[in-house]
């Protein structure tokens, strides 16, 4: 079984743990993490910087990997540690408590913690659009959101559910009462053996795991007309996924603010690779450990690619009335209790956009086209 791109068991967390209060993240261990390669030899210093993932090495981080494979953090004059995330790990927990200076994660848990008292901030918005997909067989009758009325379905739950439930409810479909919600593995056996009538996905990993599926009436793998995929971005529930974050607390300090800055823009030409030559990231990420298989990371890459780019102003651009909608959508699903004050900021990506422009660095990405990606058995 392939391993989900885990990106909310923290958003339970983080409301669940109400003061923040950490048991066992600890600091980063060398086991846990990753070093950079020295640092260039025009650099009168380096700063370290502590990054934690939310998820394991895959390529839905291949960016940053792959800046550390080129030796863009070293050009930087950076010596970045790269801890994985993992269901033990909440990358919320670890950045507020200071064992992270930089954590890659997701709005709502992020909002969530700051809630419940931390002072995270989105400094970077990698992902431009949602990934989230509830998917059911084609011959369900389910073709909208407001026919998931009825059903049983699955959710991850663990604050995944937010958004879902937001497009429910505007839908005048409660959850609670008109829904009959099942708790879903991080797979999706549960459609395959038919104990629900739709499961929750994301574009990158599970709904892959479908594609990779044997269908045993045909001895074929599964294909996208054996079912029925609804997007929840493209029903404009956006939920801003994976970002870069870190604390105003720790950016007060203009070195930390300088470091943050030379962060993104390594990390940006990190995911511009990867948009120009996937392979080159597929292999970065195989040899950093994956524990998926070098088909499944195919698509996965492109996938991911298809979130993040075309980015029209810029990789990283956080529109205000995506964020606004996004946060709206927390306080419908219930992942937080009131909209936000602060909890992004522009100026640092702006200032790491201009070093890359400075060098003539693509950042827009306005001509990209995604790949054709068969699917593999088992995503080998």
């Amino acid at each position: 079984m392939s391993l989900p791109p885990k990106r909310s068991l923290a958003i339970a967390a983080a409301i669940a743990a109400g003061a923040l209060l950490l048991t066992g993240c600890g600091g980063m261990s060398e086991a846990a993490s990753v070093n950079t390669a020295s640092a260039s030899s025009k650099c009168a210093s380096t700063d370290t910087v502590k990054v934690v993932l939310q998820w394991v090495t895959q390529a839905q981080f291949a960016g940053y990997y792959q800046a550390q494979e080129k030796g863009y953090y070293a050009d930087n004059c950076l010596d970045v540690k790269i801890q994985e995330g993992g269901n033990n790990v909440s990358p919320q927990q670890v950045l507020a408590s200071g064992n992270a200076d930089i954590a890659v994660t997701q709005a709502l848990p992020s909002m969530a913690s700051r809630e419940a008292g931390s002072d995270l901030v989105d400094i970077g918005q990698v992902f431009q659009k949602g990934a989230f997909l509830q998917v059911s067989w084609a011959d369900s009758g389910i073709n909208s959101i407001k026919d998931l009325k009825g059903t049983k379905m699955g959710s991850w739950g663990s604050g995944n559910e937010t958004v879902l439930y937001a497009a429910l409810r505007a839908n005048g479909v409660e959850p609670t009462t008109d829904v009959n919600v099942i708790q879903q593995p991080f797979d999706v056996s549960p459609l395959l053996k038919n104990e629900v009538q739709s499961i929750q996905a994301k574009t990158y990993n599970e709904y892959a795991q479908l594609l990779e599926t044997v269908n045993p009436k045909t001895g074929n793998l599964y294909q996208p007309a054996d079912f029925k995929v609804l997007n929840l971005n493209d029903f404009g529930y956006q939920t801003l996924e994976d970002a870069i974050y870190s604390t105003d607390s720790w950016l007060a300090d203009p070195k930390h603010k300088d470091a943050a800055t030379r962060f993104l823009a390594a990390s940006y030409k990190g995911w511009i690779d990867c948009r120009d030559n996937a392979d080159s990231c597929v292999d970065t990420v195989l040899n950093n450990g994956s524990a998926l298989g070098k088909g499944h990371q195919t698509w996965m890459m492109n996938e991911v690619n298809k979130v993040i780019w075309p980015s029209d102003k810029g990789i990283g651009y956080l529109d205000p009335v995506v964020w606004d909608k996004a946060m709206q959508n927390g306080v419908d699903g219930k992942a937080i209790k009131t909209l936000p004050q602060g909890g992004y900021r522009t100026d640092i990506n702006d200032a790491a956009l201009a070093l890359l422009k400075k060098d003539g660095v693509d950042v827009t990405g306005t001509s990209y086209k995604p790949l054709t990606v068969t699917p593999t058995a088992g995503g080998k």
